[in-house]
């Protein structure tokens, strides 16, 4: 089977989630979405980054904090 290329039924992440894929704090990820460092959409009150946002940040070069680094 293909990879699904619909982005409708793409996985989003919540900033928490998405905190911890890239094992930050949810104020740096929030931070990076304000300033449209990070693409997401809001569903009501909640921010939503589709899974190939962290895909494409980590194929740019980022590498996360070691574990226990993160503070």
């Amino acid at each position: 089977m293909g990879k699904n290329k619909n982005p409708v039924d793409e996985v989003k992440l919540t900033v928490a989630e998405a905190a911890t894929e890239l094992r930050k704090k949810p104020v740096t990820i929030r931070l990076w979405v304000a300033q449209r460092k990070l693409a997401s959409f809001k569903l009501g009150r909640h921010v939503l980054i589709p899974r190939s946002e962290i895909e494409r940040v980590l194929a740019e070069g980022y590498t996360p904090a070691a574990a226990g680094e993160a503070r």
